[in-house]
Protein backbone atom coordinates (compact mmCIF):
# COMPACT_ATOMS: atom_id res chain seq x y z
CA UNK A 1 0.00 0.00 0.00
CA UNK A 2 1.33 3.38 -1.11
CA UNK A 3 1.41 6.41 1.60
CA UNK A 4 -1.50 8.20 0.25
CA UNK A 5 -3.60 5.00 0.29
CA UNK A 6 -2.31 4.75 3.78
CA UNK A 7 -3.09 7.69 4.78
CA UNK A 8 -6.62 7.67 3.18
CA UNK A 9 -7.46 4.39 5.16
CA UNK A 10 -6.06 5.60 8.39
CA UNK A 11 -8.30 9.21 8.31
CA UNK A 12 -10.80 7.03 6.89
CA UNK A 13 -10.57 4.55 9.78
CA UNK A 14 -10.25 7.58 12.74
CA UNK A 15 -13.66 9.28 10.94
CA UNK A 16 -15.50 6.19 11.76
CA UNK A 17 -14.73 5.41 14.90
CA UNK A 18 -15.03 9.22 16.11
CA UNK A 19 -18.69 9.42 14.70
CA UNK A 20 -19.42 6.19 16.36
CA UNK A 21 -18.18 6.99 19.60
CA UNK A 22 -20.20 10.72 19.10
CA UNK A 23 -23.43 8.87 18.29
CA UNK A 24 -23.01 6.75 21.08
CA UNK A 25 -22.64 9.03 23.70
CA UNK A 26 -25.73 10.94 22.14
CA UNK A 27 -24.84 13.29 19.88
CA UNK A 28 -27.83 13.94 16.90
CA UNK A 29 -26.90 13.34 13.64
CA UNK A 30 -26.19 16.23 11.89
CA UNK A 31 -23.70 17.62 14.60
CA UNK A 32 -22.11 13.75 13.67
CA UNK A 33 -21.96 14.42 9.68
CA UNK A 34 -21.20 18.12 10.28
CA UNK A 35 -17.84 17.18 12.46
CA UNK A 36 -16.71 13.92 10.56
CA UNK A 37 -17.21 16.02 7.09
CA UNK A 38 -14.83 18.86 8.85
CA UNK A 39 -12.40 16.48 9.85
CA UNK A 40 -12.15 15.20 6.34
CA UNK A 41 -11.91 18.36 4.89
CA UNK A 42 -9.11 19.63 6.72
CA UNK A 43 -7.21 16.15 5.42
CA UNK A 44 -8.36 17.14 1.67
CA UNK A 45 -10.64 14.77 1.52
CA UNK A 46 -14.79 14.59 0.78
CA UNK A 47 -16.68 12.79 3.02
CA UNK A 48 -20.18 10.77 2.29
CA UNK A 49 -21.59 9.29 5.74
CA UNK A 50 -24.82 7.31 6.21
CA UNK A 51 -26.17 6.82 9.59
CA UNK A 52 -28.50 4.30 10.45
CA UNK A 53 -29.85 3.22 14.30
CA UNK A 54 -27.45 0.53 14.77
CA UNK A 55 -24.06 1.34 12.78
CA UNK A 56 -22.59 4.08 10.07
CA UNK A 57 -21.71 3.40 6.82
CA UNK A 58 -18.87 5.86 5.71
CA UNK A 59 -16.85 6.32 2.60
CA UNK A 60 -13.91 9.06 2.41
CA UNK A 61 -12.70 9.98 -1.02
CA UNK A 62 -9.29 11.57 -2.69
CA UNK A 63 -10.78 13.20 -5.70
CA UNK A 64 -7.00 14.43 -6.36
CA UNK A 65 -5.92 10.84 -6.39
CA UNK A 66 -9.32 9.33 -7.51
CA UNK A 67 -9.21 6.82 -4.39
CA UNK A 68 -12.02 5.90 -2.09
CA UNK A 69 -12.15 3.60 1.04
CA UNK A 70 -15.37 2.61 2.57
CA UNK A 71 -16.29 1.73 6.53
CA UNK A 72 -18.82 0.47 7.99
CA UNK A 73 -18.66 0.71 11.77
CA UNK A 74 -21.15 -0.58 14.43
CA UNK A 75 -22.40 2.42 17.18
CA UNK A 76 -21.59 1.26 20.45
CA UNK A 77 -23.93 1.39 23.56
CA UNK A 78 -22.31 4.45 25.57
CA UNK A 79 -23.56 6.81 28.40
CA UNK A 80 -24.57 10.05 27.96
CA UNK A 81 -21.40 12.17 27.75
CA UNK A 82 -22.06 16.13 26.87
CA UNK A 83 -18.17 16.28 27.68
CA UNK A 84 -17.40 14.25 25.26
CA UNK A 85 -20.06 15.92 23.12
CA UNK A 86 -18.49 19.14 22.91
CA UNK A 87 -14.94 18.27 23.24
CA UNK A 88 -14.82 15.87 19.93
CA UNK A 89 -16.86 18.53 18.23
CA UNK A 90 -14.80 21.26 18.97
CA UNK A 91 -11.53 18.74 18.27
CA UNK A 92 -13.29 18.35 14.86
CA UNK A 93 -12.94 22.49 14.09
CA UNK A 94 -9.53 22.53 15.60
CA UNK A 95 -8.17 20.53 13.34
CA UNK A 96 -10.29 21.92 10.36
CA UNK A 97 -8.92 26.05 11.44
CA UNK A 98 -5.06 25.07 12.53
CA UNK A 99 -5.00 21.59 10.06
CA UNK A 100 -3.42 19.89 12.57
CA UNK A 101 -1.05 16.40 11.70
CA UNK A 102 -3.17 13.76 11.90
CA UNK A 103 -0.80 12.04 14.43
CA UNK A 104 -1.59 15.38 16.79
CA UNK A 105 -5.46 14.52 16.40
CA UNK A 106 -4.91 11.02 17.04
CA UNK A 107 -3.67 11.90 19.90
CA UNK A 108 -6.09 15.03 21.27
CA UNK A 109 -8.98 12.27 20.70
CA UNK A 110 -7.45 9.82 22.74
CA UNK A 111 -6.58 12.55 25.60
CA UNK A 112 -10.35 13.49 25.45
CA UNK A 113 -11.64 9.89 25.88
CA UNK A 114 -9.43 8.77 28.85
CA UNK A 115 -10.00 11.91 30.48
CA UNK A 116 -11.89 11.05 34.10
CA UNK A 117 -15.77 10.68 33.79
CA UNK A 118 -18.00 11.64 37.06
CA UNK A 119 -17.71 9.51 40.18
CA UNK A 120 -20.86 7.07 40.07
CA UNK A 121 -21.85 8.46 43.63
CA UNK A 122 -21.66 11.82 42.31
CA UNK A 123 -24.27 10.97 39.89
CA UNK A 124 -26.43 9.21 42.47
CA UNK A 125 -26.49 12.41 44.65
CA UNK A 126 -27.14 14.80 41.68
CA UNK A 127 -29.95 12.20 40.66
CA UNK A 128 -31.28 12.51 44.07
CA UNK A 129 -31.73 16.33 44.28
CA UNK A 130 -32.75 16.31 41.10
CA UNK A 131 -35.79 13.98 42.15
CA UNK A 132 -36.19 16.07 45.62
CA UNK A 133 -36.45 19.35 44.00
CA UNK A 134 -39.41 17.60 41.33
CA UNK A 135 -41.04 16.20 43.91
CA UNK A 136 -41.19 19.67 45.78
CA UNK A 137 -42.24 21.19 42.52
CA UNK A 138 -45.39 19.37 42.47
CA UNK A 139 -46.53 19.90 45.91
CA UNK A 140 -44.25 17.50 47.96
CA UNK A 141 -43.43 18.21 51.01
CA UNK A 142 -40.23 17.92 52.84
CA UNK A 143 -40.77 14.21 54.58
CA UNK A 144 -41.58 12.97 50.81
CA UNK A 145 -39.01 15.10 49.37
CA UNK A 146 -36.44 13.12 52.12
CA UNK A 147 -37.98 9.95 51.21
CA UNK A 148 -37.47 10.30 47.03
CA UNK A 149 -33.79 11.79 47.60
CA UNK A 150 -32.78 8.36 49.15
CA UNK A 151 -34.55 6.19 47.08
CA UNK A 152 -33.71 7.68 44.05
CA UNK A 153 -29.72 7.07 45.10
CA UNK A 154 -30.72 3.40 46.30
CA UNK A 155 -32.40 2.88 42.12
CA UNK A 156 -29.51 4.83 41.02
CA UNK A 157 -27.65 2.11 42.05
CA UNK A 158 -29.24 -0.69 41.23
CA UNK A 159 -29.18 1.01 37.88
CA UNK A 160 -25.31 1.64 37.84
CA UNK A 161 -24.93 -2.08 38.88
CA UNK A 162 -26.92 -3.84 36.43
CA UNK A 163 -25.51 -1.68 33.41
CA UNK A 164 -21.73 -2.58 34.48
CA UNK A 165 -23.13 -6.00 34.28
CA UNK A 166 -24.37 -5.70 30.47
CA UNK A 167 -27.84 -6.52 31.81
CA UNK A 168 -30.58 -5.66 28.90
CA UNK A 169 -31.60 -2.27 29.58
CA UNK A 170 -35.40 -2.50 29.08
CA UNK A 171 -34.81 -4.71 32.36
CA UNK A 172 -32.68 -2.51 33.87
CA UNK A 173 -35.18 -0.08 33.45
CA UNK A 174 -38.12 -1.97 34.62
CA UNK A 175 -36.19 -3.23 37.73
CA UNK A 176 -34.76 0.76 38.84
CA UNK A 177 -38.49 2.44 38.31
CA UNK A 178 -40.10 -0.60 40.30
CA UNK A 179 -36.96 -0.73 43.21
CA UNK A 180 -37.01 3.43 43.38
CA UNK A 181 -40.85 3.39 43.74
CA UNK A 182 -40.98 0.86 46.40
CA UNK A 183 -38.85 2.62 48.77
CA UNK A 184 -40.68 5.50 47.64
CA UNK A 185 -43.65 3.96 49.13
CA UNK A 186 -42.54 3.78 52.76
CA UNK A 187 -43.84 7.67 52.57
CA UNK A 188 -47.69 6.06 52.35
CA UNK A 189 -47.10 5.11 56.62
CA UNK A 190 -46.66 8.94 57.29
CA UNK A 191 -48.83 12.30 56.73
CA UNK A 192 -47.15 12.94 54.05
CA UNK A 193 -47.69 13.54 50.23
CA UNK A 194 -46.89 10.14 49.16
CA UNK A 195 -48.73 10.07 45.69
CA UNK A 196 -46.42 12.74 45.11
CA UNK A 197 -43.47 11.20 46.11
CA UNK A 198 -43.67 7.90 44.52
CA UNK A 199 -44.91 9.65 40.78
CA UNK A 200 -42.26 11.90 41.02
CA UNK A 201 -39.68 8.97 42.40
CA UNK A 202 -38.75 7.47 38.78
CA UNK A 203 -38.38 10.81 36.58
CA UNK A 204 -34.94 10.40 36.68
CA UNK A 205 -35.67 7.27 34.50
CA UNK A 206 -37.15 9.50 31.70
CA UNK A 207 -34.26 9.29 28.41
CA UNK A 208 -34.70 13.06 27.87
CA UNK A 209 -31.68 13.01 25.49
CA UNK A 210 -32.90 10.56 23.01
CA UNK A 211 -36.75 12.20 22.98
CA UNK A 212 -35.07 15.53 21.88
CA UNK A 213 -32.64 14.32 19.58
CA UNK A 214 -35.33 12.21 17.95
CA UNK A 215 -37.35 14.94 17.22
CA UNK A 216 -34.00 16.88 16.22
CA UNK A 217 -32.97 14.01 13.30
CA UNK A 218 -36.83 14.25 12.30
CA UNK A 219 -36.69 18.07 12.08
CA UNK A 220 -33.55 17.65 9.98
CA UNK A 221 -34.43 15.12 7.76
CA UNK A 222 -32.68 12.06 9.52
CA UNK A 223 -36.09 10.03 9.52
CA UNK A 224 -34.83 6.96 9.93
CA UNK A 225 -32.44 7.93 12.75
CA UNK A 226 -34.79 9.98 14.54
CA UNK A 227 -37.70 7.52 14.59
CA UNK A 228 -35.37 4.91 16.01
CA UNK A 229 -34.33 7.09 18.57
CA UNK A 230 -38.16 7.82 19.60
CA UNK A 231 -39.23 4.47 19.64
CA UNK A 232 -36.46 3.35 21.43
CA UNK A 233 -37.33 6.28 24.01
CA UNK A 234 -41.10 5.72 24.18
CA UNK A 235 -39.84 1.77 25.06
CA UNK A 236 -38.22 2.86 27.79
CA UNK A 237 -40.91 5.58 29.18
CA UNK A 238 -42.90 2.29 28.80
CA UNK A 239 -40.39 0.07 30.70
CA UNK A 240 -40.66 3.32 33.52
CA UNK A 241 -44.36 2.66 33.54
CA UNK A 242 -43.84 -1.11 34.22
CA UNK A 243 -41.85 -1.06 36.98
CA UNK A 244 -43.71 1.45 38.64
CA UNK A 245 -46.77 -0.07 37.74
CA UNK A 246 -45.86 -3.06 39.97
CA UNK A 247 -45.48 -1.23 42.66
CA UNK A 248 -48.51 0.74 42.77
CA UNK A 249 -49.84 -3.30 42.30
CA UNK A 250 -47.92 -3.83 45.69
CA UNK A 251 -49.50 -0.96 47.78
CA UNK A 252 -52.89 0.19 45.92
CA UNK A 253 -54.83 -0.56 49.26
CA UNK A 254 -52.60 2.10 50.86
CA UNK A 255 -53.60 4.10 48.19
CA UNK A 256 -57.53 3.98 48.45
Amino acid sequence: MDKSKKRLSEVSEFISEYSAHLMGCGVHTSRVVRNAKRIGNAFGYTVTISIFPQNIVLTVIDSEKQEHYSKVTDIPRLPINFSHNSELSALSWEAYDHHLPFSALQNKYHRILRQPTIPPFIVRIMAGFANASFCRLFGGDWWAMGCVFFATMIGMFIKQQMTDTGINHYLIFIVSAFITSLCTSITLLFNTTAETAIATSVLYLIPGVPLINGVIDIVEGYAITGCARLIQASLLILCTATGLSFTLLLVKDNLL
